[in-house]
């Protein structure tokens, strides 16, 4: 074989050799998805929506729903009224509404995408708003289950009827259970301090899957410090699953524990930027991205 060839051959080789690399890496990396999540609402002009009629014990409300971001949205005030007998003060400083009625304690603020009810995190991936016409709209659902009513939507008509009576919800003392409260916020805080706060939800998620997998044991404390395999979470070496958790981190173990979900699959995350160890990337299914953190399952 002449020199030329040889160099050919070599080349060839080589491209073919490369080709190859990046066929297996592609297989074995899935395209990272980022998680947006969160729907933020840019136009506030009411008159750009559509309104939906509701209905409350056979009333509509003296304000039409609108729909934002396919979901209902609803005045504040005109939901409450329609009831129970409720006080409503506003707080321009911080944009923040505190509805106060028989067993019931709720805030609502401009652009928030959680409504506190008793000292629980209601949840929607779509925020609080005032709109142009000066009043407060929130997600139909979000007030629901706070004041214990159900929502019933009519697609043949487009309309909103909300059944039952104001039974409003039970509160944070007695619904969470406080060692899972304390652990869930504590492993949130260690793992994704400085995330977004669907990132957050997102590693409580992964700690409440595995609770329920046949895997791992079946408590929060349990899986946190898991050693069946080795340490699961490196802030159980480091110590920062003691530390103090931030406001962020508890509202976001509040929201895992009310039953929201990113996703019932994941059970692993790595931040990979700084991860020491590939295993979760060669061995695990690739799920999503959410800030800093890849989730797999």
């Amino acid at each position: 074989m002449t020199t030329t060839k040889k160099r050919l051959f070599a080349i060839v080789l080589a491209t073919l050799m490369l080709f190859s690399s990046l066929m297996l890496t592609s297989f074995a990396r899935a395209p990272r998805q980022n998680l947006s999540g969160t729907k933020p609402i840019k136009d506030k002009n009411v008159n750009n929506y559509e309104h939906i009629p509701v209905n409350i014990a056979g009333s509509d409300l003296s304000d039409k729903a609108l729909l934002i971001n396919e979901t209902t949205y609803v005045t504040l005030r005109s939901f409450s009224d329609a009831l129970t007998d409720v006080r409503i003060s506003y707080n321009g400083w911080n944009r923040r509404a505190e509805v106060v009625a028989e067993g019931l304690l709720l805030t609502a603020t401009d652009g928030a995408y959680v409504v506190e009810a008793n000292g629980r995190a209601l949840f929607s991936m779509t925020p609080v708003v005032i709109m142009s016409n000066g009043k407060m709209y929130v997600p139909v659902r979000t007030l629901a289950k706070a004041y214990g009513v159900s929502v019933l939507w009519q697609n043949e008509t487009r309309t909103v009827n909300i059944r039952g009576a104001f039974s409003p919800l039970e509160s944070a003392e007695t619904f969470y259970d406080k060692d899972e409260l304390y652990w869930l916020s504590r492993i949130i805080n260690a793992e994704s301090r400085g995330e977004p706060m669907l990132g957050q939800i997102a590693v409580g998620n992964v700690v409440l899957n595995r609770v329920k997998h046949r895997d791992y044991p079946a408590t929060i404390y349990g899986v946190i410090f898991d050693r069946k395999h080795g340490v699961q979470f490196s802030p159980v070496l480091d110590g920062s699953i003691y530390k103090e958790p931030t406001y962020s981190s508890t509202l976001s173990a509040k929201i895992v524990l009310e039953g929201f979900t990113l996703s019932e699959r994941a059970l692993f995350f790595l931040a990979p930027k700084i991860a020491q160890s590939n295993w979760i990337v060669n061995n695990r299914t690739y799920l999503f991205t959410v800030g800093n953190h890849d989730f797999y399952a």
